[in-house]
């Protein structure tokens, strides 16, 4: 009886790894950054992406755990179904097929496996019959806490965004003037989501807390996450190589714009 309770979120979390990261399987530009990454970056990823999946499973995860080792347990069985469900789906799309090398598909597997484990991690948030309550979720978390749930959605997003040629090409079209002008159209957007159009989990202004504590706290707490978020997402993807101090900030705007838009989202749903 215990094996099927554990098989049952199990499957779950393949299907919310599958869901999660599914547009990322199905992008060229994932599949070529997988084949030239140096193993430096991919190994750095990799060493940030599991921790983060630990603070996942410890807020948010396929199990209402609430102990860090249970959490980190977790963390890796998400990362072994991210990576079950990606090799799967990649080898029977051709991506795997020969003449790749052993190395390939280690380098194209491992880089999926985060983000699908990020869905994997989330599947009994998002997807289980029984959702627990965001208070209980919420409950212990903190500012540094929420500050971290925002950073993961931040990543997701811009996980999803900055292996695209777009971002790069915006940068190059975008005057100083346009990047200037996104910033705050981005913070408008994320503060607009996170209090101003009735999304289920929309949060309250607390009674004590200004608006403009609350703006400075959360609003711009969570794009200055988004920005570093954005800037490491762009490092990993070999995308700030050969840029200008200009081109590099303008291109980190732009990749955190959707980025933010994770973070504040993050607060809704997790």
């Amino acid at each position: 009886m215990e094996e099927r309770g554990f098989a049952l979120p199990l499957a779950r979390a393949g299907a919310g790894a599958l869901l999660f990261a599914l547009p990322l399987l199905m992008t060229q530009e994932m599949w070529e950054i997988g084949f030239y990454m140096e193993p430096l970056r991919l190994a750095v990823f990799l060493a940030v992406g599991l921790p983060l999946l630990a603070g996942l499973a410890y807020f948010s995860g396929f199990r209402e755990d609430l102990a860090w080792p249970d959490a980190v347990i977790d963390a890796f069985v998400a990362f072994a179904v991210g990576a079950g469900v990606a090799f799967l789906l990649l080898a029977v799309l051709g991506v795997l097929a020969s003449p790749a090398s052993l190395e390939e598909i280690v380098r194209k597997v491992a880089l999926q496996a985060v983000p699908a484990g990020m869905g994997a991690t989330l599947a009994q948030t998002q997807l289980g019959q029984q959702r627990g309550s965001p208070e209980r979720r919420r409950e212990g978390t903190g500012y540094a806490g929420e500050l971290f749930l925002m950073a993961a959605g931040a990543l997701f997003l811009a996980f999803n965004v900055a292996p695209t040629e777009e971002v790069v090409l915006l940068s190059y079209k975008m005057s100083h003037l346009h990047a200037f002008l996104l910033v705050p159209l981005t913070l408008i957007v994320m503060h607009g989501f996170v209090y101003g159009v009735g999304f289920a989990g929309q949060r309250r202004r607390p009674e004590k807390a200004s608006l403009l504590a609350e703006v400075v706290r959360f609003t711009i707490g969570g794009y200055a996450a988004a920005l570093l978020v954005s800037l490491f997402v762009l490092w990993v993807f070999q995308r700030t190589d050969g840029l200008g101090v200009d081109l590099l900030v303008v291109t980190t705007v732009v990749l955190a714009f959707p980025a933010a838009i994770g973070a504040a989202a993050a607060r809704l749903i997790l």
